[in-house]
């Protein structure tokens, strides 16, 4: 079994054609084919069979399918960490939900890799749905966000950080300074970051029990971008309460009042159980839960940009 057979298996599998495969891996179809042959022939399983509605998998060609991500990916990594130890660095690769992503991981992130002159830092944004599976195909070492709620006794989730969503407007919004109820709320355009996007989370959770119609959600590509919106008046807007602290003060915004506005939510960590995570990972969970970690990531001090390489990829809808 080589390095080239399971990447040929593992496109078949995540394009669902051999022929697409070929194409993305820029060989011939015979070649993806003969790949393919072989595993069948070292195993002994047939591992799929063509079917009118596309490709169907025996239960030997499933495990392969999820055993060749992640043996993929760890060479990948492999192949990385060793040129980067013979450069002395280490990479802490960390997967967040956009809302922590944008308001609490700059501040998190810039004092921790300050404290090792080895260590570079890459974030990517997900949808915390696919937590688990990254941590598992090891594209990443530690994922935070809010608990997915498919947790198992792979993970370890830890929660580390409560924090408050709040309504907020501009001051010229009929609602400024006024009590509201749910019923007015909507009927108003809600002006929303990416993590109204996803299902899990505070800000999907308040649109849900105010019963928000999609069509009076407007979703911007970052918070900052839907609390710029509300400025001008254009709607309300759900806000962590410690990122608009300094636009309540100076009335740039003006939270919008009323009974249940106010929705709490808690983040977490999570990391392969039983030693899979790596040592930086393990790190950073026990330093996410002391006091200087908590005031950076609610203050946010930044980072040098030679120590901090974010990997953004951000979806909204398709």
């Amino acid at each position: 079994m080589t390095p080239t057979q399971l990447r040929a298996f593992a496109t078949v599998v995540r394009l669902g054609s051999v022929k697409l495969a070929a194409a993305e891996l820029d060989v011939s179809e015979a070649a993806v084919s003969l790949h393919i042959g072989q595993l069948r022939k070292e195993f002994g399983d047939r591992l799929f069979a063509r079917t009118a509605s596309g490709l169907a998998f025996t239960p030997g060609g499933l495990r392969l399918a999820s055993r060749a991500a992640e043996l993929l990916s760890l060479q990948e990594r492999t192949i990385i960490e060793v040129g980067q130890a013979a450069q002395g660095r280490r990479l802490l690769r960390v997967a967040a939900s956009s809302l922590f992503a944008e308001h609490a991981a700059p501040g998190l992130i810039g004092l921790f890799a300050g404290r090792a002159a080895d260590l570079d830092v890459e974030l990517s944004v997900h949808d915390p749905r696919q937590f688990g599976a990254l941590l598992h195909s090891r594209t990443v070492d530690v994922a935070i966000g809010p608990n997915p709620g498919n947790v198992d006794g792979s993970l370890t989730c830890k929660p580390f950080l409560n924090y408050q969503i709040v309504v907020v407007c501009g001051p010229d919004h009929p609602f400024a300074g006024r009590d509201v109820g749910s019923h007015q709320l909507r009927e108003q355009i809600w002006l929303l970051g990416p993590s109204a996007a996803t299902d899990l989370g505070a800000v999907p959770t308040m649109l849900r029990r105010l019963n928000v119609p999609e069509e009076h959600q407007r979703i911007y590509q970052s918070h900052a971008a839907a609390l710029e919106e509300a400025k001008r008046g254009s709607g309300v807007a759900a806000a962590i309460s410690f990122a608009v602290g300094q636009d309540l003060a100076n009335g740039r915004l003006t939270r919008v009042t009323g009974q249940s506005l106010r929705f709490d939510g808690t983040w977490v960590t999570l990391t392969l159980a039983e030693r899979g995570a790596p040592p930086a990972a393990a790190e950073l969970v026990r330093f996410v839960t002391s006091p200087r970690a908590t005031q950076a990531m609610l203050r946010g001090p930044g980072v040098h940009v030679g120590r901090f390489r974010p990997s953004i990829h951000i979806t909204l809808w398709s």
